[in-house]
């Protein structure tokens, strides 16, 4: 029988081993046959029908770990060798124990499967290295159900011992269509029964053949109860509107410097917005050269958005005056809600549930603001413009979020918009997802992010939204894994991080692992076509770059392939005698402006290979430049006027060999990564050229040149599989 209990969170079923491989069995995954005795003299029965040798094990709800208890025999051989392990098993166990007979499963191979229930993205289910070793190891690949075809494939492909699926040592290959249907049985079980909590299949055993049995499980069942209710999705329409204010009203707005009634305002008016701006302050007066109001109901024309910096227990008073106005987009800078404890958090419920009664959109709060540079709205609180583009930006903190701006604007990476979530009591991750995936402007979503509150949703909207445009994310606090009590290996290993990890990978979004990650990879998402494959082709100023440039295009799965005859012989054309003759393509030095632009084009017209890496071409104007610098110290021979012409003529170069990468880029769609052998504080990572759309970009390194070219790879793959 089932034993059931009560626990926080609604009440808990659990199967024993042979229920739960009964359960199993149900849903196409192979279990052991086996048999049930009450005492010693039905084991020995039991035993002898089943055929020696026999496995022996304790049967019962309390033992979920029963080889560390002592609860299991192997490779019983006679009726007095079960009679003793069954009189063992009874001693260790109790009375009431119930003995489990099986045939003795002995296999060189050893896998696990299992489901476990996530809080936050629901049923994953696992696959992985199994045997007693499974924790220790923790070989193994997550997904959030239900599973796809591919899915199950990538499964068995991602984990470190996947060669154990290959034939291994004499024994056959296992068979991948019976690990396909464990893994699809799961994926149906998680579909028929939503109440469950765990289901662990531990170990499943491939014998010579490289058939598979499952020879232990436990599974799990649990009542959801007591969960809050995820927010409503907000109308993406309405995200959109939110980003083009025709007005806005400063609600809190201060003469005051440092005060954030007066940086916004600031920053808004300073920044060129050509909207209408009301500073509305009790006291009226003037307030950054605009007439201000002692109230919302002052101002004589139609209001699109409120920009509110009062304190949070003033904000819940401001709402009926919003409604009479037919204000509908609010942005709640205001902090003191969620963020400080309960009392917070119960008077953001509060805000929350009368601004939805009140038909009022609110971002925030805690927000750090928005930005849209395409009609020069900067109302974010710090003096960054980053120019207009079609990377849209939402960070769930602020702080994190400005500073990328500043990067941003920095690099020469365009924004389409930009948004601190803050709290996000009413617009969530999700919600910015459903609006980003509409929006025509936006190609790239950049996210900076540390918890989602609706997994299930951020899933599904992610999934969604990275078949069309690019999503490319940064994970905060990677490292605080989840404590979780769980009984079953799964569990154990199904960590947060982990599951949230699984969850991008599987819904193609492309995780950075660094701040400066982040900002590269949506540089290269944003300027370059998609590499149809990962062949590459790398031309070189100098061989050790090279040398280094092919190390990490091997280590990153990337494909270096051998140059044709055909391509050598137009290439001896172009080059020196002493050239390289393969590839990495090192032009030795040369200097004579023509070259790279010839070798780049043959590059791009080989149709074996996919992508262009170029290192030390771009960066040879500021050498130029210091190396002019001390000719002036060293020789007043040569005039300013050579040494002058002779440095525009190495910055018109660069320019025009830019013009040249984006316009080979838009016949033969390759992407074309750039190292700059040098760069300066005012160097970009992108440059724009007039009339087309893909970008010149040139890295600092090697590695992030190569780090780009293998996630737009990484992304390639996942729009090819689920096109």
């Amino acid at each position: 029988m089932k034993n059931d209990m009560t626990a926080g969170d609604g009440s808990v079923s659990v199967l024993d081993e042979h229920e739960s491989k009964a359960l199993l069995r149900g849903f196409g995954v192979p279990v052991v046959p086996e048999r049930v005795a009450r005492d010693e003299k039905g084991a020995v029965l039991a035993a002898e029908k089943t055929g020696f040798p026999v496995t022996l094990k304790g049967l019962g709800k309390a033992f979920s770990h029963k080889t560390e208890s002592g609860l299991v025999r192997l490779n019983l051989n006679s009726a007095g060798d079960v009679r003793r392990a069954a009189a063992s098993v009874k001693e260790k166990g109790g009375a009431d124990l119930d003995i489990l007979v099986q045939p003795h499963v002995s296999g060189k191979r050893e896998f696990m499967a299992g489901v476990s229930r996530d809080s936050q993205f629901g049923h994953v289910i696992m696959f992985g290295l199994g045997g007693v070793f499974a924790e220790a190891l923790s070989d193994v690949s997550l997904r959030v159900a239900p599973l796809t075809k591919n899915d199950i494939s990538e499964m068995m492909d991602e984990i470190s011992a996947a060669d154990l699926l290959g034939p291994w040592r004499g024994e056959k290959a296992v068979s991948r269509d019976q690990m396909a249907r464990v893994l699809s049985g799961l994926s149906d079980l998680c579909r028929a029964r939503p109440d469950l909590f765990e289901a662990d299949i531990n170990p499943l055993i491939a014998d010579s053949e490289g058939d598979i049995v499952a020879v232990d499980a436990l599974v799990t069942f649990r009542e959801k109860d007591g969960e809050e209710e995820p927010s409503p999705p907000v109308d993406p329409r309405h995200i959109g509107a939110l980003f083009y204010p025709r007005s806005i009203a400063f609600i809190g707005a201060s003469s005051e410097l440092g005060k954030w009634g007066n940086t916004l305002l600031t920053y808004t008016l300073g920044g060129g917005f050509k909207g209408d701006v009301y500073p509305v302050n009790p006291k009226g007066g003037t307030i950054c050269g605009q007439k201000a109001y002692p109230s919302v109901l002052d101002i004589p024309a139609k209001v699109d958005l409120a920009v509110v910096t009062i304190p949070a227990d003033k904000v819940l008073a401001l709402l009926p005056d919003l409604k009479k106005k037919g204000i509908t987009n609010m942005l709640l800078i205001s902090s003191g809600f969620s963020e400080i404890g309960p009392e917070g958090r119960e008077m953001e419920k509060r805000f929350v549930a009368e601004a939805r009664r009140q038909g009022v959109v609110m971002l925030g709060p805690n927000t750090m603001g928005i930005c849209n540079p395409h009609i020069d709205l900067y109302c974010a609180g710090s003096p960054v413009m980053p120019p207009a583009g079609s990377t849209a930006m939402v960070a769930q903190s602020g702080n994190m979020g400005v500073q990328l701006l500043g990067f941003a604007e920095n690099q020469g990476i365009g924004i389409r918009a930009f948004s601190g979530s803050g709290n996000e009591a009413m617009i969530t991750i999700e919600d910015y997802l459903d609006g980003f995936e509409i929006d025509e402007m936006t190609r790239v979503v950049m996210l900076y992010v540390e918890s989602v509150k609706n997994g299930a949703r951020f899933f599904e909207s992610a999934r969604r939204v990275g078949k069309k445009k690019p999503v490319i994310l940064l994970k905060g606090g990677r490292t605080s894994e989840g404590n979780r009590a769980a009984a079953s290996h799964t569990g154990a290993l199904a960590s947060d991080i982990r599951v949230f990890n699984a969850a991008c990978r599987q819904a193609g979004v492309i995780q950075a692992d660094y701040s400066m990650d982040l900002l590269d990879l949506t540089a290269a998402f944003s300027s370059l076509p998609l590499p149809k494959g990962n062949r590459v082709g790398i031309m070189t100023l100098g061989g050790g770059w090279g040398v280094v440039t092919a190390d990490l295009c091997v280590e990153n799965g990337i494909d270096i392939p051998d140059l044709p005859e055909e391509i050598i012989g137009r290439l001896d054309r172009i080059l020196p005698p002493y050239w390289s003759r393969a590839n990495p393509i090192d032009i030795v030095g040369e200097r004579d402006p023509s070259i790279p632009l010839a070798v780049m084009e043959e590059l791009m017209k080989w149709d074996g290979c996919d992508a262009v890496i170029n290192l030390g071409i771009v960066g040879r104007k500021t050498l130029t430049r210091r190396l002019f610098e001390f000719v002036r110290k060293t020789d007043p021979d040569h005039s300013e006027e050579f040494l002058s012409s002779a440095y525009r003529m190495m910055t018109d170069f660069e320019k025009d060999y830019m013009a040249h990468i984006a316009h080979l880029m838009k016949t033969h769609q390759k992407p074309v990564y750039g190292v700059s052998i040098i760069k300066e504080e005012k160097d970009r990572t992108v440059y724009s050229v007039d009339g087309c759309r893909h970008k010149g970009v040139f890295f600092p390194t090697p590695e992030r040149a190569v780090k780009a070219f293998g996630k737009m790879w990484e992304y390639q793959r996942f729009l090819s599989k689920n096109a």
